[in-house]
Formats: C-alpha cells, sequence, structure tokens
C-alpha cells in the first residue's frame, strides 16, 4: 500500500511522534531516548524560545494503517539570516526500512520548505545548535549519550540513494581518564596561567551563580566562541534564561570549571557531568512514575564510570594558545576522584582541529561519525 504522510494537528498525535522513536528502538541496547517532558517542551511554541525565529511542523507517516515513520520540517530563519541561505531543515527523523516511507518522509519536507522559498534541505539538525544534530555513519555498536541521535546503519543509505550528499560530519571520542595527571599536561597548564596571568575559578553553589550572573557570562561566552561553527545562530536573551534555568541547577559543580584572566572575564569554560545513558534506558525516556529515580541515582547516589563532556568553549582570541588545557588540569582530579573511567566528548566538528587536538595528551578513540546532508531542491 501507498504510504500516507500526516500533519500531526493534535497532542494525541504529538506524543505518538515523540514515542515512535522509542517503540521503534525499545530492543536497541546503543539507543537512549529522549527524554519525554524535555522534548515535549522542545515542540512546543509556547515554551521553546528558538520559536521566536523558527517555524517547524511535525509529520507521520503510516502504511497498512501502521504507524511507520516520523520527520520535523524546521526553518531557523536566524541561522539562515547568519549564513546567507535558505534552507529548510529535516530533524527527528525515524523510519522502518522501507525506502517509500523514508522517501515520502523527506519530499514531504521538500514540499514544505519550497512552499516557504527555501532552496535546499539539509539534516538532520534540529532547531538550534543546542539540539542533538546529525545521523550516526560510523559506531553503530557504540551507546548513544543524551545529546545525540542514535539510529540504524540502514539510514544512511536510505538519504544518499535519494541523492543527499554530505555537508559536515562530527567525530566523537572516547577519553580514558588517566591515573597520574600527564606532566606535559601540568607544565602547559601552569606556563599558560603564569604567561597569561590566568586563574582556574570553580563555582561553589548555586547562590555565587545567580549573584555573580555566572550563568549569563557561561552561555554569552558560548555564543562568541560558537559563532564561526557550522549553521550555528546566536542564542538570544530568552534562548539563554531558559538554559540557565534549566540545566545549570542539575548540575555537579565540581565538573563545571571556569578560566578567568585578570579582569576576573570568564575565558574558557568546561561543562561535563556523569553519563545519564544508562539511567534513560532504564527510565524508558520518561521522568514519571518511577523515572526520576534513575536519573537522580546516576546524578547522585551511584555514577556511572562513564562521564559526559558537554561542551568546551574558548574565547576566541585564546583558542591558539592552548587554553582549554587548563580546564582538564582542574577537571582530571575531579574525574579521578570520582571515580570515572572515561569520558564520551560527543560531537566535534571533524575539521576542527582545534579542539581534537587537545585529546593527544590522553588515550583516547574516535569511536563515531555522524553526518548533516544536503540536498538543493
Amino acid at each position: 500500500m501507498a504510504v500516507t504522510i500526516k500533519k500531526v494537528s493534535s497532542s494525541t498525535e504529538l506524543k505518538e511522534f515523540i514515542r515512535f522513536n522509542y517503540n521503534l528502538y525499545k530492543e536497541n541496547p546503543y539507543s537512549v531516548p529522549d527524554l519525554y517532558e524535555d522534548i515535549l517542551d522542545t515542540f512546543s511554541p509556547k515554551k521553546n524560545p528558538a520559536f521566536a525565529f523558527c517555524e517547524a511542523d511535525y509529520f507521520l507517516a503510516y502504511k497498512d494503517d501502521r504507524l511507520v515513520g516520523r520527520v520535523a520540517a524546521i526553518i531557523n530563519n536566524r541561522a539562515n539570516q547568519t549564513w546567507n541561505k535558505k534552507e529548510v531543515r529535516f530533524g527527528w527523523i525515524d523510519f522502518i526500512d522501507d525506502p517509500e516511507v523514508s522517501e515520502a518522509l523527506l519530499n514531504t519536507v521538500i514540499e514544505w520548505g519550497k512552499k516557504r522559498g527555501m532552496n535546499a534541505i539539509v539534516g538532520p539538525l534540529g532547531f538550534t545548535d543546542m539540539d542533538a544534530e546529525g545521523m550516526l555513519v560510523e559506531g553503530f555498536d557504540q551507546l548513544s549519550t543524551m545529546a545525540t541521535i542514535y539510529n540504524f546503519p540502514y539510514y544512511p543509505q536510505h538519504v544518499e540513494r535519494l541523492g543527499f550528499v554530505k555537508d559536515a560530519d562530527w567525530v566523537e571520542y572516547k577519553i580514558y581518564i588517566p591515573k597520574e595527571m600527564p606532566e606535559k599536561h601540568r607544565r602547559i597548564s601552569e606556563m599558560l596561567m603564569q604567561r597569561y596571568k590566568l586563574k582556574i575559578k570553580k563555582l561553589k553553589n548555586r547562590k555565587e551563580i545567580k549573584e555573580g550572573n555566572y550563568g549569563q557570562k557561561i552561555f554569552d561566552l558560548i555564543n562568541e566562541a560558537y559563532t564561526p561553527l557550522y549553521g550555528y545562530s546566536q542564542m538570544t536573551q530568552a534562548q539563554i534564561d531558559q538554559y540557565v534555568g534549566t540545566y545549570l541547577g542539575i548540575l555537579d559543580l565540581r565538573m563545571v570549571t571556569l578560566v578567568e584572566d585578570e579582569q576576573q572575564n570568564v575565558i574558557a569554560v568546561g561543562i561535563s557531568m556523569a553519563s545519564l545513558s544508562e539511567a534513560l534506558q532504564k527510565a524508558k525516556g520518561k521522568m514519571f512514575p518511577f523515572g526520576w529515580y534513575h536519573l537522580a541515582k546516576a546524578l547522585f547516589l551511584k555514577r556511572p564510570k562513564v562521564l559526559d563532556l558537554l561542551l568546551v568553549a574558548v574565547k576566541p582570541e585564546y583558542q591558539s594558545k592552548g587554553v582549554n588545557a587548563l580546564l582538564f588540569y582542574d577537571l582530571i582530579p575531579v574525574y579521578q576522584q570520582l571515580g570515572f573511567v572515561y569520558a564520551e566528548s560527543n560531537p566535534e566538528l571533524e575539521l576542527n582541529a582545534k579542539v581534537q587536538g587537545q585529546w593527544s595528551y590522553f588515550e583516547n578513540e574516535q569511536h563515531k561519525r555522524r553526518r548533516a546532508y544536503r540536498k538543493e531542491i
């Protein structure tokens, strides 16, 4: 039978859209489900401040009266203006191994974009850089992270058959925590602090974050440092306020490190946390009724042996000076004390040599690769 595409138009259909991914992958040991409550807010124009500059619709695919696929069609007008492009994004795409289904879903996004004046389709991408992006093309036998997309190996085959080509690649690393601080790393870090009069800043509590306006300082730095990166559009104040309110409160501040200059300007930040991958699997992607217990346990009670490097940002004028070494000069002893074995780098653009160079001091393994595809329409 033919594939039928239906636009999501009710709360029931939106729930089906979100949970299709979980149902498709619930027997897969490597997939990590989105947290339902979190992703529901992401798709809500009332809750997600990205809708101030984005427009989106969500689509479900049916075949033989069975739900067989989903996709989001998104236009980030801010990114298009920044990069002088007219691109429609496809995101949150999932489908059974049926070429008719994947073609119907992507053609729906193409037609949706054409009606709005777009001349190219790219993805998988979310509303902004803070959403998961990139289709997995290597590392299908590796556990995913909460910040990334997992997909079956047939996905890239389907999109490439339809004429999509590589637009950008990200690579991911396992970085093994050394038993002792590498001596070269120590020397470089101490030299940098002396030469540029830098100091490591640790945040003690939530009160200090608020009074010192550190949430704002961190996200202002991210905006500045990430501006040249693929497809990036600067976060608005509303987005920053949301991220500060939502995420900084759950971090273990021991695993957050800032670097300040003489004037107490934040010039580098590293944010990491215990991996929630297995906890999200146990929670089945839902906070309630009992999912919160698995998440809280991983964060505060019985930490896993793996940590996620959520982000590293360095002020542009310091990026070629090795300042990111200072972050791990401080963090490595913390990781050792807390019993972590290795860290997941999460995605880094393959051409970003400055970022990947920082792992050369440690035993590491490049174990995943993901790709953004593009097609002219």
